[in-house]
């Protein structure tokens, strides 16, 4: 897989304000803050260019992504399941350098965790995230002893999950399907900005337009305040118009919270409002690891499949790091509309550089590196131990 060339920013220097210090704040101080601090940047120092990106309090180690790929994973745009659990196998294990699934999920679960596995499912069977990869992930749970009533398999609307084929996961294995505006939404749990949106059927707040501060809101679903211990985010390789890629930051804020379509009417203030809203402890708090669904790569089209944009990568990807890994999908997602003459957004970097502000990951490109585990192209067994590494270059 080719490295893929980035603009390296111009230096600058940063003022850097930590998820922990404005976790303290009432959200529109919290936000203030964050505006303030970032003009404070540009007037001090004058900076005219693009910002760099500052590295969180104490971080020197890069951010780690581990990818796995098999020619054999699809069959005209259908996964193949025996050969996608095997992967996902190879990649746990490779990732947690161990040699059983308990092992392995040992370092990301405790034995009482109930697990919330988040999913994409609007674009669709083949273009959102795939049940064959889900299914992969909920089997090596049930290796490491994990009982299926421990695992909530969930996104923000029930319905696209059953027509994706979700139902299957239910009957097959036992896990409960949950969508978070049919599970409800916590009164006690929210993310607050001055910006006022127009509720909608399911949102906490819909019909209550006459009293004060309504519309103010997002709150969290009780899928993850009340039912989940752990979430792990498995999300498709997908662009997205604001976010540039519907991944961990775009796909938790969108699917965890209500009243969220606001934000999305101006880039300024979504990328502000999503790493805000991912920052609350109910949601960054509970995040296990995201495993990228890059078996097919889509680069137009959004919550709409379209396989006419789209390009086979047959790959899993695996990260701790929920930035750097959107991070890693963008470039790739922006390479691709390149090279088809499709318009590429550059301000949605803005998004990962604050999430980095806001201590949620690594956004800065020459810290990030993608290792490969190499397979076999028959599915034959991998070696943890046989690796290529890529940096992503800025």
């Amino acid at each position: 897989m080719a490295i893929l060339e980035h603009q390296r920013p111009h230096p600058s220097r940063t003022l850097l304000v930590s998820r922990g210090k404005l976790s303290g704040l009432d959200p529109d101080r919290r936000g203030l803050l964050t505006l303030v601090m970032f003009f404070l940047t540009q007037i001090l120092y004058g900076q005219t260019g693009v910002l760099s990106t500052p590295q969180p309090d104490g971080a020197t180690e890069p951010a780690r992504i581990l990818a796995v790929s098999d020619e054999a994973a699809l069959d005209r745009f259908v996964p193949n399941e025996g050969v996608v659990e095997l992967m996902f196998e190879s990649l746990l294990q490779g990732f947690t350098n161990t040699a059983h699934p308990k092992e392995a999920w040992e370092q990301f679960l405790q034995p009482e965790d109930v697990v919330g596995i988040k999913v994409l499912c609007e674009p669709g069977r083949l273009s959102g995230t795939r049940p064959a990869v889900v299914k992969a992930v909920i089997r090596s749970l049930g290796k490491a002893g994990v009982a299926p009533s421990r695992v909530v398999v969930w996104d923000r609307r029930l319905g696209p999950m059953l027509a994706s084929g979700y139902g299957s996961l239910r009957e097959e294995l036992g896990v409960r399907l949950a969508g978070a505006q049919e599970e409800g939404y916590d009164s006690e749990v929210f993310y607050e900005a001055p910006l006022v949106g127009q509720l909608v059927f399911g949102d906490l707040e819909f019909g209550k337009a006459n009293e004060a501060g309504v519309g103010r809101r997002s709150f969290v679903t009780k899928i993850l305040t009340q039912q989940v211990s752990r979430i792990l985010v498995i999300h498709p390789l997908i662009n997205h118009y604001r976010g540039g890629v519907h991944g961990n930051l775009v796909g938790l804020s969108r699917g965890a919270f209500d009243n969220f379509l606001r934000f999305e009417v101006d880039q300024d203030r979504f990328n502000q409002a999503v790493v805000e809203a991912i920052a609350l402890p109910e949601v960054f708090d509970k995040f296990a690891f995201s495993l990228s669904d890059a078996l097919i790569c889509q680069y137009q089209g959004e919550e709409r499949g379209f396989l006419q944009y789209s390009k086979a990568f047959q790959s899993l990807r695996m990260s701790r790091d929920m930035v750097a890994m959107d991070v890693r999908a963008l470039s790739e997602l922006q390479d691709l509309r390149r090279q088809a003459s499709l318009p590429v957004e550059t301000s949605v970097q803005t998004l990962y550089e604050n999430a980095q502000l806001l201590e949620l990951g690594i956004a800065d490109t020459s810290r990030i590196r993608m290792d490969f585990l190499h397979r076999l192209p028959s599915g034959a067994e991998s070696s943890p131990l046989n690796k290529g590494s890529e940096k992503v270059r800025p």
